[in-house]
């Protein structure tokens, strides 16, 4: 018999009567009477799922709801939501990962979970496991089948027809065409038993090439699953014997957690750039936080600050209902980290401004803390643009020592205009209006004349700027332009204040 054996474990747990038991937990539906959740099928309506009283009583999915009445008289019919019992296999499934980090969803009633060198680190068997699921599920109310096998199909195939062994799982199990399934019972070949020991090739001649792939799915190949949040590269938990009843002790813990992580790290030679903790509540929730660092950290103490600003930061405080029983420190996102000597970047350090940045963005969010990084562009409001802290560095103009900069670091968009008197058309000006406020200039420097880019007018052609650097009787440095050309642009050419000198 070619059954695998391998060290590889995955449960899968089966609930059969999801869509019914959802509406039961949210008083929706009575718990004793028996119902049907119903979709309409090419113009008829068809049971969906049942009750579990309904399903005692001979009724089937997939039958009309009109032949089930004539079963069972005023039997109560509910409208199939599909979305929202998706919604709560998912929550189903976070609360999972208390277990493994290798949760997936399969199908609409079902999860598989990897448990793969888990045992240990959870200090229970696979019965444990098993028992301590299906306790929680029933505290939910609802009902479970679950199995362990070596290969995802194999457990997911025992736990939806409730047997013991591969062996003892009818042929509908391989999940073929209904004419395939006829054909191996009219042979005689009822079971995966039936098949184990029988040539392959003969089989896939007589029933069709996909009969030897699904059986090899089911006894051999361990396919793998997909789970439904990626692994993080280096994750880190704590379980404890009495629920964490307040969330004060939570910054400790997380503390003695990024020492374990940042254990890792420094073998790896790695440090985060990001950390996640997922807060576990007995009766399933899972409360999640994430903060994000500016360059790879691995200092247990500036870990917690950072939880600290995002945990002062919540609009809503975290609930910790009945008490946190298990709390999971991730690290998704890593970087090489060279060690420093610390007694000579003294002064390097006093000048990193990461620490605060990182509080922002915790605090106030990522999209909220940018930085200038210089542009190779032609016209002054776009030589700069706005990017994430972490961006890629590109050189920045260095200032002429001594003198006073050429343009101004606070910019209009778009510049304002203001109403000049100059002593000559196209010479500088000497007093101006702004925002009703009289300036007389008593220095000016310029102009710095810009062409407009050609290559972006459709004609080729676009007004110049003459822009003066201009100092006010009030002591203010104003920088002004004049849009277009006297008498050969325009032969009234507009004035604006495009920016601020500090």
């Amino acid at each position: 018999m070619n059954i695998l054996v391998s060290g590889r474990r995955y449960l899968a747990a089966y609930l059969p009567f999801l869509p019914a038991e959802r509406r039961i937990a949210a008083h929706l539906a009575p718990p004793d009477t028996p119902f049907a959740v119903t979709e309409k099928l090419r113009g008829a309506l068809r049971i969906a799922a049942l009750s579990p009283v309904a399903a005692g009583l001979g009724l089937t999915r997939g039958m009309a709801l009109a032949d089930a009445r004539a079963r069972v008289p005023g039997l109560p019919a509910f409208v199939h939501a599909p979305e929202e019992d998706q919604a709560l296999l998912n929550g189903l499934a976070e609360s999972c990962e208390r277990y493994t980090p290798m949760v997936a969803l399969a199908g609409d009633a079902a999860l598989l979970l990897d448990l793969t060198g888990c045992f240990d680190a959870l200090g229970l068997t696979e019965r444990g496991i098993m028992q301590d699921l299906e306790k929680r599920l029933a505290r939910k109310g609802f009902q479970a089948s679950l199995r362990l096998a070596a290969t995802p199909d194999a457990a997911l195939a025992l736990a939806k027809f409730a047997t013991a062994s591969v062996e003892a799982l009818p042929v509908a199990a391989l999940c073929l065409d209904k004419d395939v399934h006829d054909a191996l019972n009219r042979a005689g070949l009822r079971t995966i038993g039936d098949l184990t020991d029988r040539p392959r090739a003969p089989l896939a001649a007589r029933f069709g090439t996909a009969l030897p792939v699904q059986l090899a799915r089911l006894l051999e190949e361990d396919a793998r699953i997909t789970p439904r949040r990626a692994p993080p590269p280096i994750w880190v938990e704590q379980r404890f014997a009495e629920p964490m009843a307040t969330v004060a002790p939570a910054l400790d813990m997380i503390e003695k957690l990024a020492e374990r992580a940042g254990a890792i790290l420094d073998e790896r030679g790695m440090g985060g750039r990001r950390f996640d903790i997922a807060l576990f509540r007995t009766d399933g929730h899972v409360a999640r936080l994430g903060v994000n660092a500016g360059k790879p950290l691995r200092a247990p103490e500036a870990i917690r600050r950072l939880f600290a600003e995002r945990l002062d930061s919540l609009a809503d405080p975290l609930d910790p209902g009945f008490g946190y029983d298990m709390i999971r420190l991730s690290v998704p996102l890593i970087e090489s980290l060279e060690a420093k000597q610390q007694a000579l970047d003294q002064a390097e350090a006093a000048r990193d401004l990461t620490p605060l940045l990182d509080r922002l963005m915790v605090r106030f969010g990522t999209q909220s803390v940018r930085r200038f990084r210089a542009m190779d562009a032609h016209l002054p409001e776009y030589s700069a643009t706005l990017v994430p802290p972490d961006a890629p560095r590109q050189p920045w103009p260095s200032p002429v020592p001594g003198e006073p900069p050429l343009r101004p670091l606070f910019l209009y968009d778009p510049p304002q205009r203001v109403s000049v008197i100059a002593e000559v058309p196209d010479g500088p000006p000497r007093r101006f209006v702004w925002r009703g406020n009289p300036y007389r200039v008593v220095r000016h420097e310029g102009p710095e004349r810009i062409a407009y880019p050609w290559w972006k007018h459709p004609e080729g052609r676009g007004r110049t700027r003459d822009y003066y650097r201009v100092e006010a009787e009030s002591g203010h440095r104003f920088w002004l332009f004049r849009h277009g050309l006297y008498g050969r642009e325009k032969a009234d050419p507009a004035w604006y204040l495009h920016g601020l000198f500090a």
